[in-house]
């Protein structure tokens, strides 16, 4: 890469791990808010509907301000409005409501970076799909630091002191900004193709986007759950890590630094996912990892302890590491005058309609159990590699 395109993926990176971190910091914090507000973990889950919601349906319109006006300005905004919403939740402990409208406010923000940190990498960087491999490691690296950061902070802080802390490292953002100042790439002419080409390619995104509504499901559902998950079925591996001499961490922050362990692995996935598509068909390599992901998630129903920490590592292996794969078909798919439109869709199908499964989360976990929701999951997954196949058959007179 040459210095401009450092600088463009050094700016996403930390735009893209920020993103994550601000998702990811609310589920290590459930259980504690279920005794802060006395309240069962069914009605605290859904305190982040709103965040959830507005980080996805937020994602067009950001990518329509990105096509016109540029990343770099909603980068910053990005950054200075998630710090704000941030320390403001901190205020707002004393009302469910209150910080359920607040985590909106850190959603509507965060929900910048995807349209217009992606399609900036896709248009500015010529190594494409690898630099989105970086770049999906980088967002793996905040939902990995997200739950142990908000653990260790509830921990010796409290939650308002853990809210605190996420709202100085946003704002920590805009720094980034000035000190590796980035340019927009030029607008590539809109090219001319054939109808039956637009055709096809109008259908293979038309397939990618059914694909991407049920991974937003499937993300958001195991992503909000597995922290708590982890707290209530690894009973005998924390009595075993409570034997350790000199433990002294509360069994909140052993689950959220087995969440972090389980992302870290994920950052594997996504260099992986990366050289996937840089290097073979991404159809092809689309396809086989929702589909090994699919047993995955079924075992994980009834697991325990060091195997349920196994499967679930390997399932975000794939589902994180299918994300590079993903976004190259979506460049694929679109014009470079569209890109971060596109983005845009595809974070409105994937993160927008996937906040619902907070709401899902909620009615299985009260009708049946929690183990139970990752059978609703299995279901979704099996669907996206159903599409999957249907996409590659689609699209096979392509070449992308």
């Amino acid at each position: 890469m040459d210095k401009t395109e450092r600088s463009i993926l050094t700016v996403t990176c930390f735009g893209h791990f920020m993103s994550h971190f601000n998702m990811m910091f609310f589920p290590a914090l459930v259980l504690p808010l279920t005794r802060h507000f006395q309240l069962d973990l069914s009605l605290v889950v859904p305190l982040s509907f709103w965040m959830y919601l507005l980080y996805g349906i937020t994602s067009l319109p950001w990518g329509m301000l990105s096509d016109r006006l540029g990343a770099k300005p909603l980068l910053h905004l990005q950054y200075l409005g998630g710090g704000l919403c941030a320390g403001a939740a901190a205020l707002a402990l004393s009302s469910p409501l209150a910080l359920s409208l607040v985590l909106g406010g850190l959603g509507f923000f965060s929900g910048i970076y995807h349209p217009a940190g992606l399609g900036l990498i896709s248009r500015g960087i010529s190594r494409m799909s690898m630099a989105l491999g970086y770049n999906g490691m980088a967002g793996n690296a905040g939902l990995a630091a997200a739950p142990l950061a908000a653990g260790v902070m509830n921990h010796f802080l409290g939650v308002q002191g853990a809210f605190l802390l996420l709202g100085g490292l946003n704002l920590a953002g805009s720094l980034v900004m000035l000190v590796l100042p980035l340019r927009d790439p030029e607008r590539a002419p809109l090219e001319t193709i054939s109808t039956s080409r637009a055709r096809r390619l109008a259908l293979g995104f038309g397939l990618l986007c059914a694909c991407m509504v049920l991974v937003g499901l499937v993300y958001r559902g195991s992503t909000v759950v597995l922290p708590s998950y982890f707290e209530l079925r690894s009973e005998s591996l924390f009595q075993q890590l409570e034997l350790l001499q000199g433990w002294v961490l509360s069994r909140n922050v052993a689950a959220t630094a087995l969440t972090s362990l389980v992302f870290v692995v994920g950052m594997a996935g996504q260099y992986v996912g990366g050289r996937v598509a840089e290097r073979f068909d991404p159809r092809r390599g689309y396809l086989l990892f929702h589909t090994v992901a699919v047993p995955l998630i079924l075992m994980m129903a009834y697991a325990w302890n060091l195997t349920l920490l196994g499967l679930s590592a390997l399932f975000f292996f794939f589902i994180l590491g299918m994300q590079p794969i993903e976004n190259t078909l979506v460049a694929s798919l679109t014009p470079d005058r569209l890109r971060h439109s596109a983005y845009g869709v595809k974070f409105i199908l994937n993160f927008g309609v996937g906040a619902f499964a907070v709401h899902l989360v909620g009615m299985i976990e009260r009708a049946w159990d929690l183990p139970a929701v990752f059978l609703g999951l299995t279901a979704a997954s099996a669907g996206i590699a159903l599409l999957a196949v249907l996409l590659l058959f689609a699209t096979r007179r392509l070449r992308l």
